[in-house]
């Protein structure tokens, strides 16, 4: 990619402050806006070694013609920035929150004397209160109906102005006030849009508790008529309580975000809870969700609420987002109080993470089953390629990395019926090859791999792929000969033009562009390498961290992981109040921690 060189060029200059940086193409097109605290450190990341990034940055690198960049006073200005940049340009290469359509919202008018509810596709910034979206549509119908129904609140376009005389049906199916005609005054009918306003906010509990007090009021003024009214209110929300409730997760507002993602392609569900229930569900999809899990994270969290009407207290996610400190202090001056973003490991929220988790996945499977289907046919393809004696229903794929040489790793991922297993997933540290000998490496992978599966009699694998050429495939094979399970299938796969090498074969095989065994072959391989660089990057993000706090004295490296664990990042740290600090390491040290930060901004 001769194209690149210009552009790491101008990456190497930049300075070493927050800001936004730009990539476009030959056009000017925008293809990806990113923000940094750190532009030059972030951007010349882009620039390493291609085999070692994502297929998603390759693919940005080849279409790059242009790199500009904005720098901006904080890291929290960039992350604004980043998100106006993102909706006014909707660049190819950022992670966009597209719908499979426009989910219908209900729109509380405030702008009239006699307020209405009806169904729209869009909310605007217009001065009304919109509620949803509501999944599936069916839902926003039943509670338009279940308003007219209870509250009597108008849900029509009708004109108020006083040129109807009659009133509609609706007035005489008793599922209107009639406010068209001026049959109520505005205190009663006001009332009557507070209480739709309860509803739709989801505080049914505030809402039951002053229908309650009405009816008592009515019947002890021997009103039984409004009385009566008051109690079929109170069944009608009693009755939603019950088909809504969903688990016992606390009064507050709060959303919970899941991804599932298998290979490149990934589905995130959204619950948002409103005083303890669920208000309302959503489901986006993404293609080509290259990279880490927690920046993929940060990004939806990121697009999500720059759009979204309400941001509420707390924000369950189920992979930590990469920034989650600078996220939460976003989040906080766009909703007026603070934020937390926090990933449940157990309880109640970790239970109905689990719920959200289950809901990504099955949606994941509703919208890519058809890739499911063309698998059974490229598996048995790929037989008849590698000419195989049995169609492979589980592939093991093994790929090595290292950080120059040192702190060798070996990752193993499992595909089985065309689906990763990512609860299978497993790393290796490499612990008697000599650093930088991928031969030797792989080989004790191999070996410890499955001489484990050996030993305890579990299931081996259809196929065996390993990533690299003729020297790894070699060195695979003597392990596996060494294990007396010589004759397990195993395949290797080189990158650059991603060959194929066969045991016994002198010549490597390579398939045209297009194949689709290539396909899913180069997918499991990728997938390996992605799992292999996303434990190198937390392990190195673990010691940069570690040993940033280590520079406080009294801290070692135990004290070092609790306020980590604790905290969540040094961004939590810096911030956590002394009372927070004294509970986790005591008063001493506590303290130098404060002083360690506070010398450290002045």
């Amino acid at each position: 990619m001769s194209q690149v060189a210009p552009l790491r060029d101008v990456a190497a200059g930049l300075p070493l402050v927050p800001g936004c940086y730009l990539f476009r193409d030959g056009q000017g097109k925008l293809l990806y806006v990113g923000k940094a605290k750190n532009l030059r450190r972030r951007v010349l990341s882009y620039f390493r070694p291609l085999e070692s990034q994502p297929a998603k940055t390759r693919a940005l690198l080849r279409d790059a013609r242009r790199l500009e960049v904005i720098l901006t006073g904080s890291e929290v200005e960039a992350l604004i920035l980043e998100n106006s940049l993102v909706k006014r340009h909707r660049p190819r290469f950022n992670v966009l929150l597209r719908d499979d359509k426009n989910f219908p919202y209900l729109k509380l008018t405030m702008g009239e004397p006699f307020p209405r509810v009806v169904l729209v596709r869009r909310p605007r910034q217009d001065g009304n209160l919109y509620f949803g979206p509501y999944t599936p549509a069916s839902v926003a119908r039943r509670s338009l109906k279940m308003i007219a129904r209870f509250f009597k609140v108008a849900t029509c376009y009708e004109s108020f102005d006083g040129s109807r005389r009659r009133p509609c049906l609706l007035y005489q199916m008793k599922q209107c006030l009639a406010p068209c005609v001026g049959y109520v005054q505005e205190a009663p009918y006001g009332e009557a849009v507070r209480h739709v306003r309860l509803f739709l906010e989801g505080r049914d509990k505030e809402l039951a508790g002053e229908l309650e007090r009405r009816m008592a009021a009515a019947s002890k003024a021997l009103e039984y008529e409004n009385a009566a009214r008051y109690r079929d209110l109170l069944r009608a929300v009693a009755a939603l309580n019950r088909r809504q409730a969903v688990a016992a997760v606390g009064l507050e507002d709060q959303d919970y975000f899941a991804m599932h993602r298998e290979g490149n392609s990934a589905s995130l569900a959204i619950f948002e809870m409103r005083a303890g229930l669920v208000q309302s569900r959503r489901e986006f999809f993404f293609e080509g969700a290259g990279g880490e899990d927690e920046a993929f994270m940060e990004q939806a969290l990121s697009r999500y609420y720059s759009v979204a009407p309400l941001v509420p207290g707390r924000v369950f996610v189920s992979t930590p987002p990469e920034g989650a400190g600078v996220l939460e202090e976003w989040l906080a001056g766009r909703r007026g109080q603070r934020v937390r973003i926090k990933c449940p490991r157990r309880g109640v929220h970790r239970q109905f993470m689990d719920t959200v988790l289950e809901n990504a996945r099955l949606a994941w499977e509703s919208r890519f089953a058809a890739d499911h289907n063309l698998g059974v046919a490229v598996h048995e393809a790929l037989r008849e390629t590698l000419g195989l004696a049995e169609t492979p229903s589980r592939i093991e794929a093994l790929d090595i990395s290292h950080l120059a040489g040192r702190e060798t790793v070996a990752s193993v991922v499992v595909w089985e019926d065309g689906r990763p297993r990512r609860s299978e997933y497993r790393r290796l540290n490499i612990r008697s090859a000599r650093p930088g000998d991928d031969y030797a490496a792989m080989e004790e992978a191999v070996a410890r791999r499955y001489g484990r599966l050996v030993r305890e009699k579990r299931r081996l694998p259809d196929l065996v792929l390993v990533d690299g050429g003729a020297g790894q495939l070699a060195a695979a094979q003597a392990a596996l000969a060494k294990l007396g399970v010589g004759n397990l299938p195993v395949i290797a796969l080189a990158k650059q033009r991603e060959e194929i090498y066969l045991p016994g074969v002198k010549e490597p095989v390579e398939l045209s562009t297009h194949d689709p065994v290539r396909h899913l072959v180069t997918r499991i391989r990728d997938e390996a390498h992605r799992f292999a660089l996303a434990a190198h990057r937390r392990r190195r993000r673990r010691r940069t961290l570690t040993t940033e706090l280590m520079q406080v004295r009294g801290i070692g490296r135990r004290r070092s992981r609790d306020l980590l664990q604790t905290f969540g990042s040094v961004e939590g740290v810096r911030r956590a109040s002394q009372g927070r600090l004294m509970a986790v390491v005591g008063p001493v040290v506590a303290a130098a921690v404060r002083a360690h930060f506070s010398q450290e901004r002045s």
